[in-house]
C-alpha cells in the first residue's frame, strides 16, 4: 500500500501555502483567515468543525489547485481570467487571488450576504485583481476563461453544462470533490469522462481533484 504524501497537519500547510506566494501576499492570507473565521461567527461560512484545521482543510486544499495549471497561468501576466463558481466564502478563487496577484480571478457567488463578504475582503486585503459578481452563473454575461474552478458547487454533469459558455479548446478545469469524486466522475456521461480525469489531494489521501485533460 503507497503512503500518502501530502500535507499533515496545519503547520505543514501553512508553510506550504505561503511558499507560493511574497510576504506581502502572506500577510493579506493571514488577515483574509482571520476574517473568514470572524465571519463564521455570523453566517455558516465553513463548518466550525473545520476551523482548527482552517489551513489544511481549506487554505491548502484552494492552494494546491496551483500544482495543476502551467507556470505561465501564474507567474506571467495575465492569461486570462480564473472562473471560481459559487465561491462561498472564497473558496479557492479568494485564496488564488491572493496568492496570484497577476491573475485576473473573477468569483461568482449568488448568495447575497456571501458575496456582500467576499466583497469587504476584496476591500480590505486591497486586492485589484478579483471581480465578485453576485448572481447566478446563468445570468452572466458569458467570456473565455482560462480556468474554471468549482468547490462543491454542483453535480460533474450540470456543472459543464452551466460553465460550458465560459469553457474553450485551452480552458483548464479544476474541480475538488473531496471523497467522492472518482465515483462521480464514474457515473458522469461518457463524454464527459473522456474529459476528465482525477487527481489525488494533497489534504487528504482519500480526496481527489477532477481534473481537465
Amino acid at each position: 500500500m503507497s503512503v500518502f504524501q501530502g500535507i499533515s497537519g496545519e503547520d505543514e500547510a501553512r508553510s506550504y501555502v505561503k511558499a507560493w506566494a511574497d510576504t506581502k501576499a502572506n500577510l493579506r492570507l493571514d488577515r483574509y483567515a482571520e476574517l473568514l473565521l470572524c465571519e463564521n461567527q455570523k453566517q455558516n461560512l465553513i463548518s466550525s468543525a473545520s476551523e482548527e484545521h482552517l489551513w489544511v482543510r481549506h487554505l491548502a486544499d484552494s492552494a494546491q489547485l496551483l500544482e495543476h495549471v502551467s507556470r505561465e497561468t501564474y507567474v506571467h501576466r495575465r492569461p486570462g481570467p480564473w472562473l471560481d463558481l459559487g465561491s462561498g466564502p472564497g473558496l479557492p478563487g479568494m485564496v488564488i487571488a491572493i496568492l496570484c496577484p497577476q491573475i485576473n480571478v473573477i468569483m461568482v457567488e449568488s448568495r447575497s450576504r456571501r458575496a456582500g463578504f467576499l466583497e469587504d475582503c476584496v476591500g480590505e486585503l486591497g486586492l485589484d485583481n478579483c471581480t465578485i459578481l453576485a448572481q447566478r452563473i446563468e445570468r452572466v454575461e458569458p467570456f473565455p476563461a482560462r480556468v474554471i474552478s468549482a468547490r462543491a458547487f454542483a453535480p460533474l454533469d450540470r456543472l459543464i453544462a452551466l460553465s460550458a459558455p465560459f469553457s474553450t479548446s485551452e480552458t483548464r478545469y479544476l474541480l475538488p470533490k473531496g471523497r467522492s469524486a472518482a465515483h462521480e466522475l464514474s457515473q458522469a456521461a461518457p463524454a464527459i469522462r473522456k474529459m476528465f480525469h482525477v487527481k489525488h489531494s494533497l489534504t487528504d489521501p482519500e480526496a481527489g481533484i477532477i481534473v481537465s485533460r
